[in-house]
């Protein structure tokens, strides 16, 4: 516990932590921002957003609304579903243009100036989000590019350290310590941002996240070193360890890379669609549960944050025990690589999936419901010793860039995901609802099979030729 790398852990977890919350804010506070959660909301238009206690008639004539549900002169917009879904996705149009890029250049320059960079631009985007929303819908859509952009760095970046810093043996717990961030963010914002919108207003969302993402990215270059050879504090014996190690990947790539053979790879192949299957379920779920808890189970916005926010802790927590469990063992020699990660992969990826064509038979049994989220939530989380950690497996050297690959189709998944869910549930409440979780279960059960009949666990030859001539 005591050790540089679990210590580098432990600051990946918050740096995500961060990342996330930042991501997500919007998803809970467009409940707050549009004025279909208002108690009053009118049908005149209001080209920039209006204001709780006036709206404007269709004459352009102020109108006084006597009850005022969100503090202070937060603005309310009147948007539709679809446009909500049109808002949410924009983040991941930015998010998946730099997946790639951001794991090359992270292998060029290195992990931690390409992952701090993107972390101090988002949480500058961040506390713009308010005056954005003012100037209109397009302004807040192509500043939601922007904050993908700058997001979409992380992850590949977060990789190329890893390959530098965790042992065989100790990948599974060490990163997906780390990816707990993710989801622990995830649920500390819909649970704070919720609380936020009724007692300050949402603007103050995105100005307390973005002010706190800028203070914590000073830390973030003071206590993080690329490499175990680069840390001024490690102790000889930690970083001898981790060196001899890993000695055999080799570096980080250069300038060039054997492009032609990855896209021939169909271990490659078999990550990426599980990747973007997996991802679909997810970013489905993290985008629009906010908005399910308040149209089918109607509850109001504080209600609305702290259960949209449960299946978050449980999937923190099953990333952390999925990862201990999968390194004890591949320690005990109990199944090989490629066992354990298609193993955990399956029981990631089908048991969700079961659990999501049950939700719609419930009715309105909020609390069985909000159970079998949580659990669907949960249990995706041993993907993350499995398909997430599989391409420092396959070629660690490229294990950045690889992960800007498969990241870039699983972003494909969350453009489409909130905007399908906004149009199925703008014909039809319940149905769309209904096809939205029936579509996501049948991609799950196609990524995994393909995933089973494809996937690897060990370095393949493009990448072992590669590191041999280094």
């Amino acid at each position: 516990l005591c050790s540089a790398r679990c210590g580098l852990a432990l600051v990946l977890h918050v740096s995500l932590f961060v990342a996330y919350a930042l991501r997500v804010s919007l998803s809970i506070a467009i409940v707050a921002m549009t004025n279909g959660s208002h108690p009053h909301s009118w049908s005149g238009s209001a080209p920039h957003g209006s204001y709780p206690g006036f709206a404007q008639d269709v004459s352009g004539k102020q109108m006084q609304i006597t009850e005022r549900r969100f503090p202070g002169l937060a603005p309310v917009y009147n948007w539709s579903a679809e446009t909500q879904g049109i808002i949410l996705s924009s983040f991941f149009y930015g998010y998946g243009l730099t997946q790639a890029l951001g794991g090359y250049c992270s292998g060029l320059f290195g992990g931690k100036p390409v992952l701090g960079s993107g972390l101090l631009l988002s949480s500058v985007l961040t506390l713009l989000v308010p005056r954005a929303a003012e100037l209109g819908m397009s302004f807040l859509i192509g500043l939601q590019v922007l904050l993908g952009l700058a997001e979409g760095v992380i992850f590949p970046a977060q990789y190329t350290l890893w390959a530098k810093w965790a042992p065989p043996l100790e990948r599974s717990r060490l990163m997906n310590i780390a990816d707990a961030g993710c989801t622990f963010g995830t649920f500390f914002a819909l649970l704070v941002a919720g609380i936020i919108c009724q007692s300050l207003g949402w603007p103050f969302v995105f100005y307390i996240f973005g002010g706190v993402g800028c203070a914590w990215c000073l830390c973030w270059f003071l206590l993080v070193y690329e490499d175990p050879a680069h840390h001024p504090w490690i102790n000889a014996g930690e970083q001898e360890y981790i060196v001899s190690l890993l000695a055999h990947q080799g570096s980080s790539h250069g300038c060039s890379l054997p492009l032609v053979a990855m896209a021939k790879s169909l271990p490659l192949w078999a990550i990426t669609i599980a990747c973007f299957c997996t991802d679909w379920l997810f970013y489905m779920l993290l985008t629009s549960m906010p908005m399910f808890m308040s149209n089918v189970l109607h509850f109001d916005l504080r209600e609305n944050g702290l259960l949209s926010s449960l299946p978050y802790i449980g999937n923190g927590l099953g990333h952390i025990l999925a990862g201990l469990l999968a390194d004890f063992l591949l320690a005990r020699q109990v199944l090989g690589t490629a066992a354990i990660r298609k193993l955990f992969s399956a029981l990631g990826m089908l048991l969700p999936a079961v659990f999501l064509v049950a939700v719609p038979y419930l009715g309105c049994s909020s609390t069985v419901v909000v159970v079998l989220l949580t659990l669907a939530l949960t249990i995706i989380s041993m993907t993350g010793a499995g398909i997430n950690i599989n391409h420092i497996d396959i070629a660690p050297r490229y294990a950045g860039f690889l992960l800007g690959i498969t990241n870039t189709f699983g972003i494909v998944a969350g453009i489409i995901a909130p905007t399908a869910v906004g149009l199925l549930v703008s014909q039809d409440l319940q149905t769309g609802w209904r096809n939205a979780f029936f579509i996501s279960a049948a991609l799950n059960l196609f990524g995994l099979i393909f995933y089973i009949a494809f996937g690897s666990g060990t370095i393949q030859d493009w990448a072992r030729e590669d590191t041999a001539v280094q």
